[in-house]
């Protein structure tokens, strides 16, 4: 096993890869990249176990092998080199790998690839292709909405949903609810998975413009974009009928500017209550009333601005965190808020859709007033 590869271009896709090596990981071998030569590509794997990302990178090589690479002692290593060729080479007796630079000579003590676990095989696979794109935002949107309650795994996902009338992406944490819908995605039949929250924060991390490949079947997805292939295993168990908790009716609505409602919530909830961060929105004819109090430190706010509002004179209480985390996620110029009951939830969504064909709703509870 023998190849010659860029310094840079070999750095850049270990230290993505890195993101998936842990001194914490519970065995020895999952600190090593596992490398595998066939000629002129080299595939560089890592493991947690739950997750494998795979990167395939271009070298010159008329040789084929594996070895298993400490991960961060080649990483940390490489983070010294100005870009220049580096020549790698197993021993014989396969237990190092000599590196030969412009600098010197170095050997890294590796170990047996046998001991590296296989990647997941996905027999049979459901197989979808979308634009990039439409994928980040997909996992931009919902992905902040998604629970951290490790009791009730299959929240601390997100789900995707699609059939041949089009694609539901949807997060929840049981306060805030976000669905995102995309009706130019369909498949000829209803399909679900639950994706866990580390492999989409690889993918956003990762994805440029182009297409990627998602294939899944009961167990695992696999995405195949650009060089890469990152599978992962899915969250099992059956995601909450979040229709149910969508209200259907809403006879109050609140039409603002998405960006000075954002800096009004911002500067109101610097007076809220440290634990419960609650406001208190007081809306009547073309006017919206916020206020903020927190008795401890004897503090509140209150701000008054003009809107377009429909409906009887209400008041509302929310937790301002999740309205200002919402608020920044829509990517709109205005939003639409619509209400019916102050114990009931509202809707945040854009008062006009980007895009033909996409729809993005984001529920948030109310908490009682004590205001």
């Amino acid at each position: 096993m023998k190849f010659i590869v860029s310094s840079s271009e070999l750095l850049k896709q270990l230290q993505t890869l890195s993101t998936l090596v842990s001194n914490s990981n519970a065995l020895p071998i999952l600190n090593n990249f596992l490398f595998e030569l066939q000629e002129n590509e080299l595939k560089v794997t890592a493991t947690d176990l739950e997750t494998t990302l795979i990167s395939y990178i271009k070298v010159s090589s008329n040789t084929s092998g594996k070895t298993a690479v400490p991960a961060k002692l080649i990483t940390d290593m490489l983070k010294t080199f100005a870009e220049q060729p580096l020549t790698l080479s197993l021993k014989e007796d396969k237990n190092s790998l000599e590196i030969t630079a412009e600098q010197g000579h170095y050997s890294l003590a590796v170990q047996n690839s046998e001991e590296f676990p296989k990647s997941p095989v996905l027999e049979n696979p459901n197989r979808l292709t979308m634009k990039t794109e439409v994928l980040l935002k997909a996992v931009n949107q919902t992905l902040f909405a998604s629970s951290s309650d490790e009791l009730r795994p299959v929240m601390t996902g997100v789900l995707f949903q699609l059939d041949p009338q089009g694609a539901n992406f949807v997060a929840t944490d049981a306060h805030k609810l976000v669905k995102f819908v995309r009706k130019d995605l369909k498949t000829d039949q209803l399909t679900e998975f639950i994706l866990p929250k580390k492999p989409l924060q690889l993918l956003k991390n990762m994805l440029d413009i182009g297409e990627v490949t998602i294939e899944h079947n009961e167990a695992n997805t696999r995405f195949i974009f650009d060089n890469k292939t990152l599978i992962s295993r899915l969250i099992d168990g059956k995601y909450p009928n979040y229709e149910a908790v969508i209200p259907k009716e809403n006879n109050k609505t609140l039409s603002i500017n998405r960006t000075g409602f954002l800096n009004a919530l911002k500067r109101i909830t610097l007076f809220s209550n440290k634990s419960t961060h609650q406001i208190c929105l007081q809306l009547s004819r073309n006017e919206l009333q916020m206020y903020a109090e927190d008795l401890d430190f004897s503090n509140k706010a209150q701000e008054r601005f003009n809107c377009d509002y429909k409906g009887e004179d209400m008041k509302i209480g929310f937790n301002s965190k999740f309205l200002i985390e919402m608020l920044s996620h829509l990517d709109a110029e205005d939003i639409l808020f619509e209400m019916s009951d102050p114990n009931r939830a509202g809707i945040l969504k854009p008062l006009k859709d980007k895009e033909e064909g996409e729809e993005t709703l984001m529920l948030v509870m109310p908490i009682t007033l004590g205001i």
